[in-house]
């Protein structure tokens, strides 16, 4: 089966628990009882490992909470650990009874989410499981398959380069995220064989702390430096990281190689078209965002929520999940992922010296 077909499967189940989310006075939308819904609270990590927390999660949240008539408050942590633990308690503190959350580690989850329970207030791990935590529900999208994907993305466009004994460079997500962990057991998965086989060689494979650009930039011209400038492709988890990759290979006037992705982002998506990246691994963030917010309208009026198609274990309780099928991006596929799915826009895609290759690409 592609992995369009799975996509659009996921996209079906999901859509069954978006279906309501416009907010409709009567029927299953009413609070138990009939009374108002609860405050629900978003947690969201940062603005710097990726842009889609700002540009994607925030407005999506905000306008699905309003169309339920759930009161919603949205924080972003900045990479803080102790921020987001107060900006959770806070919201306790404030009335919220549902918390949406995208935890820094696992440690300070699992802390939020404990003193969440001992409040009566439910906790949906949004995109990064918190392990041997208290949290209730899991709503996210198939890492490790994103791995697959990546790995996959990169063998195919090093061979249609005709690249001989390639050497690889290996930038993974934050050692404290445990999303990062399953992204780079998928890729493992692909290329650890290959470099076994002496089918590739590997340049260096090294973790981003706190996914952070900047670092995954100086980390990416150390590779370049031990290894003479010769790296012939990079897997790099998301778009952020890849596209340090591409900064650092301008800065030295080297020629582009193949780089992974995910997230999709504006400039992973331009990056693509330029001839800079190779791919990118994505879902519809709307949808998934939709989705997350359903299950938190759910608990917000005192349901169960439905959907919940999968569980997942954290290591101290198997949580109730719905989970989505990434597929691969590629200059091919463009108007029919992203644009037709109305993530990203044609016209800010295709915006200046990127119109042309628009063009080129038929777009």
């Amino acid at each position: 089966m592609s992995h369009r077909i799975l996509a659009a499967l996921a996209a079906a189940s999901a859509l069954a628990v978006v279906a309501g989310c416009g907010g409709d006075d009567g029927g299953s939308e009413e609070a138990a009882g009939g009374g108002e819904p609860d405050k629900v609270a978003v947690l969201l990590p940062d603005s710097k490992s990726s842009v889609r927390w700002e540009t994607i999660d925030r407005p999506e949240f905000k306008a699905a909470f309003e169309r339920a008539g759930v009161p919603a408050e949205i924080q972003n942590a900045e990479g803080d650990k102790a921020t987001q633990q107060t900006q959770a308690e806070q919201a306790i503190t404030n009335g919220a009874k549902v918390l949406v959350l995208v935890n820094l580690d696992s440690g300070s989850g699992a802390a939020i989410a404990a003193n969440a329970k001992s409040r009566g207030v439910k906790v949906i791990d949004y995109g990064r499981l918190t392990l041997k935590g208290d949290s209730d529900y899991y709503v996210s999208f198939d890492n490790v398959e994103v791995g697959r994907l990546q790995g996959e993305g990169l063998a195919k466009c090093l061979e249609d380069k005709g690249v001989s004994k390639p050497q690889v460079a290996v930038l993974n997500g934050s050692p404290t995220d445990n999303a990062a962990t399953l992204v780079k057991q998928g890729y493992d998965s692909v290329i650890d064989p290959k470099f076994k086989s002496g089918e590739w060689a590997e340049v260096g494979d090294q973790s981003v702390p706190d996914w952070d650009n900047q670092k995954a930039l100086t980390i990416f011209e150390q590779m370049l430096q031990k290894s003479k400038n010769q790296v012939d492709g990079v897997i790099a988890a998301n778009d952020g990281l890849g596209n340090a990759a591409i900064s650092a290979l301008k800065q030295r006037k080297l020629p582009p190689v193949p780089v992974t992705g995910q997230d999709a982002t504006l400039q992973g998506v331009q990056n693509i078209l330029a001839g800079d990246q190779c791919m990118t691994a994505y879902i519809n963030l709307k949808e998934y965002v939709r989705a997350t917010a359903k299950v938190a309208t759910q608990l917000a009026k005192g349901e169960k929520p439905t959907g919940m198609t999968a569980t997942t274990d954290n290591g101290k309780k198997k949580l109730p999940s719905l989970l989505f099928k990434p597929e691969a991006v590629t200059k091919d596929n463009i108007s029919e992922t992203v644009i037709k799915d109305g993530t990203l826009k044609r016209e800010d895609i295709c915006a200046g010296r990127i119109e042309r290759y628009c063009e080129e690409a038929g777009i």
